[in-house]
C-alpha cells in the first residue's frame, strides 16, 4: 500500500451512523500505525478493482493461522458486496500463507459484519473485551478453518 493510499483511507473513508467506530481517527495509536510505513510494510495490502481503491487488507502470520484485518471503502458498504469482498479476502490470504486456519475481530455490535463472516465460512470462537476508541468494547473472534 502506498503513503498516498493509506492516507486516503485514514483521512476522507468516513462511515455512516454506528459504523463510524471504523473510522481512522477514532483512534490515535491505530491511525499511527495505519499511516507509518514501517509498520505496513509487507502486513497491509491495498484492494483495487479496476485500479480504483475499493479496499485494504492487513494480515499478521502466527503459526499456522492468518488474523485478518479489512476494511472497504464506506460508499460501497450496504450493497451486498460484503460477502465477495471477504471470499476474495480469504483466497488472496489461502494463496500468500497456505494457513490452516484465518481468524478476525469483529466488534459484537456490527451483526451485519457477523453475518457476512459467517456465510463465508467462519464461526464464532470467543468474546472479549478490546481496548480501543478511547474505551473498552466487546469484541468477538472468528476463525475459519482452511481447506490444507
Amino acid at each position: 500500500m502506498t503513503q498516498s493510499q493509506a492516507e486516503t483511507i485514514a483521512e476522507t473513508w468516513k462511515y455512516d451512523g454506528a459504523y463510524s467506530f471504523y473510522d481512522m481517527d477514532q483512534d490515535e495509536e491505530d491511525m499511527a500505525e495505519f499511516l507509518n510505513p514501517a509498520a505496513r510494510e509487507g502486513k497491509v495490502f491495498a484492494v483495487k478493482q479496476k485500479e480504483k481503491l475499493v479496499g485494504f487488507l492487513s494480515v499478521t502470520y502466527e503459526k499456522a493461522e492468518a488474523e485478518i484485518g479489512f476494511g472497504i471503502r464506506p460508499d460501497l458498504t450496504g450493497q451486498g458486496l460484503g460477502q465477495s469482498f471477504v471470499s476474495f479476502l480469504v483466497e488472496t490470504v489461502q494463496q500468500m500463507h497456505q494457513p490452516e486456519t484465518i481468524s478476525l475481530r469483529v466488534a459484537a455490535f456490527n451483526q451485519r459484519a457477523i453475518t457476512v463472516y459467517e456465510r463465508v465460512g467462519f464461526q464464532q470462537m470467543e468474546q472479549f473485551d478490546q481496548i480501543t476508541n478511547g474505551d473498552v468494547y466487546p469484541f468477538i473472534r472468528m476463525v475459519l478453518k482452511c481447506n490444507i
